[in-house]
C-alpha cells in the first residue's frame, strides 16, 4: 500500500522557494550591490523614456504624413477614374483589346474576364 508523504521538505516546489531565499540573503548588501540595482533602474527607466519619446515620435511622423499621402491616393484614383471613363466611352474593339493587354501584361492569366455588348431585361420574364 502507497503512504503519501505530507513532509513540505520533500515538494518540489518548497525546495525551490528554499533556495530562492537562500540566494536572495546571500545578495551583496554593500555599497557596489546598492549602485548596481540603482544603476540597473536608471537604465531602466532611460529605455522606458527612449522608447516613449521614439514612439511618439514616429506617431506624430505618419499623422503628418496623412495629408501626402490622402492627395496621393486622391489622385491615384481620379487617374484610374479617367481611365475607366476612356475606356467606357470607347468601342468595344478597342476596349476588349485594351482590357486583353492589360490582363495579359501583368503575367495573372484566367482571373477576371470582361464581358462587353448590348444587354435589356425583358419585363414578361420577371414578371413571370
Amino acid at each position: 500500500m502507497l503512504m503519501f508523504d505530507n513532509d513540505p521538505r520533500r515538494n518540489a516546489a518548497w525546495q525551490a522557494a528554499q533556495q530562492w531565499r537562500a540566494r536572495a540573503h546571500q545578495a551583496p548588501r554593500g555599497p557596489m550591490g546598492g549602485l548596481k540595482l540603482i544603476v540597473t533602474w536608471l537604465l531602466f527607466g532611460l529605455l522606458l523614456i527612449v522608447g516613449t519619446v521614439l514612439g511618439l515620435f514616429f506617431l506624430l511622423l505618419g499623422w503628418a504624413m496623412l495629408p501626402f499621402v490622402r492627395y496621393r491616393m486622391k489622385k491615384r484614383l481620379e487617374q484610374i477614374r479617367a481611365e475607366q471613363a476612356k475606356d467606357a466611352g470607347s468601342g468595344y474593339h478597342y476596349s476588349e483589346t485594351h482590357t486583353r493587354e492589360t490582363h495579359y501584361r501583368g503575367g495573372r492569366t484566367g482571373e477576371h474576364e470582361l464581358l462587353e455588348g448590348e444587354y435589356e431585361i425583358r419585363d414578361d420574364e420577371r414578371k413571370g
